[in-house]
């Protein structure tokens, strides 16, 4: 019995020594890789981390460069505030009875209007521009239509009225214009549908 025992304890001894030395050629294989190919992938390695250490720098240059130009983009729109305040101060006592053809009144208009364009040279020096409105079609990425206006002097959707200025900052939009369109009256609206029904109706008689 001490025999067998002796026998089974030899045997997992040379299982033993079997496994150790498939793990050491194993071990052995992946040292003994190629050098090109060990190169190849040292070299893929430095492609990916150059690459995304490039892909950061361009990210942040993009941040540096956003926070140099539009920097000030909240405090801007804020201040545009200044120029709706000096408009409505002008047209209530534009609307005042009591001041209408008197120098006093004339006096105050001229001083807010000095104001008003020094602030707009202000915005200007800073890439602040007014967005032209007046004649122009409805453009939904710089007007915000607020009102339609029947006019047959132009097309539809032609803004004929502003009824509070809008700005860009640069190629950003700091503020949509508020505007009126124009539309068509209802009596020419009512003539070009029975003229469109009239012809209708022929055509099916011809037929």
């Amino acid at each position: 019995m001490e025999k067998d025992q002796k026998k089974v304890s030899d045997d997992n001894d040379l299982n033993d020594d079997k496994s150790e030395l498939n793990n050491e050629s194993k071990n052995q294989n992946q040292t003994d890789l190629d050098p090109k190919e060990k190169i190849k992938e040292l070299e893929d390695k430095l492609t990916r981390n150059l690459a995304e250490m490039e892909n950061q720098r361009r990210r942040f240059e993009k941040e540096k460069e956003d926070a140099f130009d539009y920097g000030g983009f909240a405090f801007a729109r804020e201040t545009l505030n200044l120029i709706d305040n000096l408009e409505r101060s002008k047209k209530s006592l534009e609307n005042d009875d009591s001041l209408k053809n008197s120098d006093a009144l004339k006096k105050t208009l001229d001083h807010l209007e000095i104001i008003n364009k020094d602030l707009i040279s202000i915005f200007k020096k800073n890439n602040i521009e007014p967005i032209l409105c007046i004649n122009k079609k409805l453009d939904p990425n710089f007007h915000q239509a607020m009102m339609e206006i029947e006019d047959d002097k132009n097309e539809p959707g032609t803004i004929i009225q502003e009824i509070q200025k809008g700005f860009m900052m640069k190629d950003r939009l700091l503020r949509p214009a508020l505007v009126a369109v124009s539309k068509k009256t209802e009596k020419n609206s009512k003539n070009e549908t029975d003229d469109g029904e009239s012809n209708k109706s022929k055509e099916n008689q011809d037929k």
